[in-house]
């Protein structure tokens, strides 16, 4: 090999090396922090297990409707395990998604795991920032075994549009929320239907709904982590029984 053709290829390796380092490094996950960590632990009744591509919080008797997370873009799964044990301590069977590269966008359709290994069950979908958006495109094509939809700091867009999907809708937001792009929040209710209940956590932001600290570019949370995660698990459950459940499932 040449001097020429030599220093040449010196520095591509160089390149490709600096691009692969760019790409790590921009797709470093948010971690989950010690709430998050002592809540996969379970307790208290509940269970939690690790399948490889699901984490599976439940207490000793679940019932209907489970419920499937998708997590936020870059976010580890086990940061949402508080919300998680709040809502299998409701008797909620609740699996968080383990997502390639930590993005819900590889993989939309993992949630059909869940749904063929239990046939006989329905669910309810949804997720936190892109993972809602991402739920909600699933939602839209599998509303047989789905029953509805929420989002938390969250907003479907035009392929995940639920106006005719007949499934009910929840949308969450914490009104010191500096991550979710106002105009595309108020877009994205053009493609949700008119019943879909809109609530806002008075002094929450964005990254409250996980357990993983502060993201940035938030704003911060004028409430505890933990008076977010209780707001938003009493909210989840309320719309259950009076959007989702029919008439003697309770």
């Amino acid at each position: 090999m040449s001097q020429y053709r030599k220093r040449w290829y010196q520095i591509i390796v160089l390149v490709v090396l600096f691009a692969a380092c760019t790409v790590i490094w921009y797709l470093r996950p948010y971690q989950p922090d010690p709430a998050a960590t002592a809540a996969m632990q379970g307790g208290e009744g509940i269970t939690v297990m690790n399948t490889g591509d699901w984490i599976v919080f439940e207490g000793g008797e679940s019932h209907d409707p489970g419920v499937i997370f998708y997590p936020g873009g870059l976010i580890k799964s086990e940061s949402y395990a508080p919300l998680a044990k709040l809502l299998a301590g409701s008797g909620y069977r609740v699996f968080i998604a383990r997502m390639p590269l930590n993005l819900a966008i590889s993989d939309m359709e993992r949630a059909n795991q869940v749904l063929k290994a239990y046939p006989n069950r329905t669910f309810v979908i949804g997720g936190h920032s892109l993972g809602g958006a991402m739920a909600a495109r699933y939602a839209k094509m599998h509303t047989d075994r789905i029953r509805g939809v929420f989002l938390l700091g969250a907003y479907p867009d035009k392929q995940g549009s639920l106006l005719d999907a007949g499934i009910p809708v929840l949308s969450l937001l914490g009104s010191r929320d500096g991550i979710v792009n106002r105009e595309k929040f108020e877009l994205g209710k053009t493609y949700l239907p008119e019943s879909t209940t809109y609530m806002s956590i008075e002094g929450g932001n964005h990254s409250q709904f996980g357990s993983y600290g502060k993201q940035d570019g938030d704003q911060p949370a004028a409430i505890t982590p933990q008076e977010q995660w209780q707001q938003a698990a009493a909210a989840l459950k309320e719309w259950v029984r009076k959007e989702v459940m029919v008439p003697g499932e309770e």
